[in-house]
This record gives C-alpha cells, sequence and structure tokens, in this order.
C-alpha cells in the first residue's frame, strides 16, 4: 500500500512539473530532481506492477494549447528511453552501426512539403494531437520554403533558438521576471504566437532529425542516406556521425567537449539505428521506439554553501530567488549564483541560509541547484520589499507561489523613469544602464533621483557587485559628479512629466526666464498660453508640481546638483516663429542635436520633417535625392547649406 501510495504522489508531482514547464514556461522544480523522482517512478512501476493511466512513463507530453488549430499526426511520436551511462549506450548498440547525434533542446515539429512546396507545419503537442504553425514556420531563418523533390515529404525536426539570439533577446527585456528562463522556453513561445510576425522576429531555426515519408525515394536502406537526401533538399541536418561500438565512445567524448562552444542547445545525443529494415522490424513499446535511444549527460555535480538568498525585485512587482553559494567549479567555470526561480521551489528543496547543497549545470549551461542536503528548512521570506522596504505578499497562482510587492510606487518599478533621468538628453550620466539601475534599485540603494549622487554611500557594497570593481565604481562616480552642473531644460525633461520632452521643456524655461519656482506655481492657464505646450501638457506639467511628494522630490534632488544660468543674449528670439528640419551629416557642428539646441535657443523650432511651414532644410547635400530633399522641392521650401544657413541666419 505504501507503494502504491508513493507511486500516486510521484505521478502527481512530476505531472504538475512537467505541465508548468510545457504549457506554461514555469520551472517548479529542477531537471535533476525531475530526473531522480522520474526513475524512482520507473523502478517503483517495474517492481509492483502497477502503472497509473495518467502516469508521464505512459503519457507523452501534454494537450496543446487551445489557440492554434489541431491536427492528429498520422503516426505517434513517441519519446525516447534514455540513458546517462555510456557504456550502456555502447552495450545497446551491440554489434550494429547506428547514427549518433545531438538531441536538441527545443520543439519538435512535423513538417510536410507537397509538390516541392512546405504545406503544413505541426508541433509535437501531446505526441497524438499537435498544433498547426505552418505561417510560422514559414519565418524560420534557415527552413526553405521550396524544395527540388516534388514528392510528398514529411520530416521531423527541431525548432531552436540559438544561445546567442536568447541572450540578445532577454537583454531588451528590462524585466527581470519576464525574462526568459532558457532557449527551449523562447523557443516554445515563438514558434506558437499567433503573429507570425513576432515568430519572425525570433531567429528561429530548423534542423532535421527524422524522415518519415518521401515516396519513390532509394535509400539503400540506410538512414544515413535519408539525411544525405534531407542536406540536398536544402534543410539544415542535426550533426551526426556514424559509429559502432569500437567508435562510440571516442565519438561521444567529441560531442562532449563540443557542447561547451555549441551555439544550438541540447539536451544530449540520439543514438538511432542506421539499418532501416532492421529497425522497423524492432517496433515498439507502448511508449518508446525500440530502435532509438537517448543519451542524456550524466551532470558534474558539486557540494558547496548557501551563504545568502538574494531577492531581486523588478518592475512588475515580482521579487526573484537567487542563491548565492561558496564558488565550486563546473563545466569548465567558476559558479557562485544560481535562480531558484518562486517561492515554491525555494519550499521543495527546504533551503535555509548555511545548508549544504549541490549544484549542477542543466544542458552543462544553466547553473541550478540539484538538491539540498541539510534541509533546514529555515530560509526566511522577506517580509519587506528589499528596494522600496514596504510589506511583501505571497501570491499562489496556479499552484506555483510568487513573492510580490504590491507597492505602486516602488523604485523597482520606477526602472523606466530612472533611465529618463540618466539619459543623454537629461542628466546625461554615462555608464548608468537600465541593468545598472535595476541592480541599484533593488537593493534600495535608489529610491528616488537624489540618490542617484549619494551612491558613494554603497562603495564597498558596488564594488563587490557582479560586473563591478573599483575601477568600475570610479568610472561610474566621475560620469555622476560630471552630471551635476546642468542646465533647467535638462531637469525638467529628466523629471519625466508626461508630455514634457526635450523641445518643451526648453519652451518652458524660455518663457519663464529659466525661473524654476515660477514654472512651479504655474497654473494651467498660464501654462496653456504658451505656444508650442498646450492644454493636455499644461495640465501634467501643473498636475506634476500639485504634487507635495514631487516637490520633495525635486526638492532634494535641487541640493545635488548645480543649474547653471544661460548666458543673457540680445538675440533670444531671433529665429522666433521660424522652424528648421536638419538632415544629413554636419561639419561645424559636432552633431545635429548642438545645432537645434542653437535654433531653439534663439527662439526657433526643430521639426523632424518637411512641411508647408518649414522655414528652410538644412542639408549640406543640396542636391542628393533624398526623400526630405524632394519633400522640399515639391513644397517650394529652400535648401540651404550649413554654412549658408550659418552666414543668413546666425551671422547676417
Amino acid at each position: 500500500m505504501e507503494k502504491a501510495a508513493r507511486i500516486r504522489e510521484l505521478v502527481k508531482i512530476l505531472n504538475e512539473a512537467s505541465r508548468a514547464y510545457y504549457a506554461e514556461d514555469v520551472e517548479i522544480m529542477s531537471n535533476f530532481e525531475y530526473d531522480r523522482l522520474y526513475d524512482e517512478l520507473v523502478s517503483l512501476e517495474s517492481e509492483t506492477g502497477i502503472v497509473l493511466a495518467n502516469s508521464p512513463t505512459v503519457s507523452v507530453g501534454y494537450e496543446s494549447v487551445d489557440e492554434l488549430p489541431k491536427e492528429r499526426h498520422a503516426s505517434p511520436m513517441l519519446s525516447l528511453d534514455k540513458t546517462k551511462d555510456r557504456e550502456a549506450l555502447r552495450d545497446w548498440l551491440g554489434d550494429n552501426e547506428a547514427l549518433l547525434s545531438w538531441k536538441l533542446d527545443g520543439l519538435t515539429i512535423v513538417l510536410t512539403y507537397e509538390n516541392g512546396r512546405l504545406e503544413k507545419a505541426v508541433t509535437r503537442g501531446n505526441g497524438e494531437v499537435g498544433e498547426v504553425v505552418t505561417a510560422n514556420a514559414r519565418t524560420f531563418e534557415n527552413l526553405p520554403s521550396v524544395i527540388p523533390y516534388e514528392g510528398r515529404l514529411v520530416l521531423r525536426g527541431e525548432a531552436v533558438i540559438g544561445y546567442s539570439d536568447f541572450e540578445k533577446i532577454n537583454a531588451t527585456i528590462a524585466e527581470a521576471d519576464g525574462k526568459y528562463k532558457n532557449p527551449r522556453n523562447l523557443c516554445s513561445g515563438s514558434v506558437r504566437q499567433l503573429n507570425s510576425q513576432v515568430t519572425a522576429q525570433r531567429h528561429v531555426q530548423f534542423y532535421a532529425f527524422s524522415l518519415v515519408d518521401a515516396a519513390g525515394v532509394d535509400f539503400g536502406n540506410k538512414r544515413s542516406a535519408q539525411f544525405e537526401f534531407l542536406a540536398r533538399q536544402g534543410f539544415s541536418v542535426v550533426e551526426y556521425h556514424a559509429v559502432n561500438a569500437d567508435s562510440i565512445l571516442e565519438r561521444i567524448e567529441y560531442f562532449a567537449r563540443t557542447i561547451e562552444k555549441n551555439d544550438i542547445p541540447s539536451d544530449g545525443l540520439v543514438l538511432t539505428l542506421n539499418d532501416l529494415e532492421y529497425a522497423r522490424s524492432l517496433g515498439r513499446t507502448a511508449k518508446f521506439p525500440r530502435d532509438s535511444i537517448a543519451f542524456k549527460w550524466a551532470d558534474e555535480i558539486r557540494e558547496t554553501t548557501l551563504r545568502e538568498m538574494e531577492w531581486s525585485p523588478s518592475r512588475t512587482g515580482l521579487i526573484n530567488p537567487v542563491a548565492i553559494f561558496d564558488p565550486v567549479e563546473l563545466e569548465g567555470t567558476t559558479v557562485s549564483r544560481a535562480s531558484v526561480h518562486n517561492v515554491s521551489m525555494v519550499e521543495s528543496l527546504a533551503l535555509g541560509i548555511g545548508d549544504k547543497i549541490t549544484v549542477y549545470k542543466a544542458n552543462m549551461i544553466i547553473p541550478q541547484i540539484a538538491e539540498n542536503l541539510t534541509k533546514s528548512g529555515k530560509l526566511e521570506i522577506p517580509r519587506v520589499c528589499p528596494a522600496c522596504g514596504l510589506q511583501t505578499k505571497i501570491v499562489n497562482d496556479n499552484g506555483t507561489k510568487t513573492l510580490m510587492c504590491p507597492n505602486k510606487g516602488c523604485s523597482a518599478k520606477m526602472i523606466k523613469s530612472f533611465t529618463l533621468f540618466v539619459s543623454r538628453d537629461a542628466m546625461q550620466i554615462d555608464g548608468m544602464s537600465e541593468a545598472t539601475l535595476e541592480k541599484f534599485a533593488g537593493k534600495g540603494m535608489i529610491r528616488e533621483f537624489a540618490d542617484i549622487y549619494k551612491l558613494d554611500r554603497y562603495k564597498d557594497e558596488i564594488c563587490a557587485m557582479e560586473g563591478f570593481g573599483e575601477k568600475s565604481y570610479e568610472n561610474l562616480i566621475e560620469s555622476i559628479d560630471r552630471s551635476r552642473n546642468t542646465t533647467l531644460p535638462r531637469l525638467i525633461y529628466s523629471l519625466g512629466i508626461p508630455g514634457v520632452g526635450s523641445s518643451n521643456a526648453k519652451l518652458l524655461c524660455r518663457y519663464f526666464g529659466n525661473d524654476l519656482d515660477a514654472i512651479r506655481n504655474a497654473d494651467v492657464e498660464t501654462l496653456s498660453a504658451i505656444e508650442g505646450i498646450g492644454s493636455v501638457i499644461a495640465g501634467s506639467i501643473a498636475e506634476y508640481f500639485a504634487n507635495s511628494n514631487n516637490n520633495r522630490i525635486v526638492d532634494d534632488l535641487i541640493e545635488c546638483i548645480n543649474i547653471e544660468k544661460p548666458e543673457e543674449s540680445g538675440d533670444s528670439s531671433a529665429l522666433g516663429g521660424m522652424t528648421f528640419v536638419i538632415t544629413g551629416s554636419l561639419e561645424r557642428f559636432s552633431n545635429r542635436s548642438e545645432l537645434k539646441e542653437l535654433i531653439e535657443n534663439k527662439g526657433g523650432k526643430v521639426a523632424g520633417s518637411v512641411s508647408r511651414n518649414t522655414t528652410c532644410l538644412i542639408n549640406n547635400d543640396i542636391n542628393s535625392g533624398s526623400s526630405k530633399n524632394k519633400t522640399a522641392r515639391e513644397l517650394g521650401v529652400r535648401i540651404m547649406s550649413e554654412a549658408e544657413f550659418i552666414k543668413e541666419y546666425l551671422e547676417g
């Protein structure tokens, strides 16, 4: 009875983990833990003879999502039996010849070509029924849309996204919890998009690994000939090597060395018999084909000590746990950090500071905690947000617990405003990237703008942060100090008042004679009267400065900076009422922004496109066939060089 109960428990745990991973792209347990529990279930089923109908050892995958059309596969797509033992793999091979290839870690797709053109693409789904993703497959970067073979061709392969593209895409996602956990998750979501344009932007690639049907083609009873045929049709074929009992161990070692620099994600190898007739004669079990077997890498596991759990808040409110442990060498690199993903995983591992844990790299790439040998369970979940200091809450979403900060004003949620504040047209703090700001906010170092000018209080902590050091810290502080001397338009723009861009900030400051108090005390009617401001922006400005907390933030900021007064000029309205457009490269000015600022300081406006209201188009290539030149000629707008503009409008 105890063993039967354990079987039911294991089936429930493993199915929940698989559903979270494959259907929801959420990881609630490590791969190491899943494999351990799966092997325990297989052993118990063999021992007792009890196999539940919903056991993961029987069922294959999960039902596909409802948003895409469904289609039943002509023949079931089975999982592969697996081993981590190299000698067991050689024993399985026996005296046969086989092909050893990468087991790619992406999304399996079945492609059908008719008359040389792609007709249909269907995901593996649950092995019986998949999702139709034909439009998305047509955007795969290396997939041929037309092939020489004009008969009916059916093949299987893996849609994947390389590590380099995965990292580039993740770099564009500011939110820590919004980042994809691994390339497989990203690929799965990309291939199953409802909008194929999104798929096209994700650099999905396809690698063929099996030919299902190609009528009328003689392959000489060799699977390798099928691969060669597919390559001749223009398909990228998964890397493979012919092996026998004498060469297989050496070839496994080759793959083990290669995976370290391989850009395409792989979670192991596949060994498939080369003799097609013999392979077909072996048939299949209820779950596995008998002509193939998967080899999974034996994880390199190191024991270490958990020293700290870093809770990293993000702009969406999710607070992510990251384990910090004594550094260990794994797969040739030093590792000291691993994401724990959520509170559920913290609890399932029963973590506590000082616990002895084992760590590994999933797919030899991503650091993970394998087991907690101590299981003290003493780790305290933060009651307050590390960024804003206000109370946190635990949210249970479909059985997965996550830690959240419900404070709408949390500094970790203000990364966009901090990013604007340090940008070139605002306070211009070089080297203060969005990722760096997110780290500082997450650690509670910056909660408002003035805190950026007080970061020297955290010198030791910053120097110890990942990616930082003494020199990086000194460069950052130097850049911050340079920005202390600024102008009022830059300050106004940096506050992020809705609708107030760089140009509007200059208009505002010019109208009020660079008097900050006058701007802060102006009412909507007064602000609306300024040409170029309008009632909506005027309302935003008045509303911002009517807020006492905003005024306190500005007051704190002013104490940290020096607002330079512009030089008095008698021609501050010399270009009043004129509108200019600048295009092309400049010679007398370092960039367009410099010329733009000069024009605006003399009362003029600079627009982005030519219209009937444009005074002139400034372009050193007067005779070019650019779209702006063409529009200017059509509208009768004068085109003048930089030198002509200076002589006529600035010196004349």
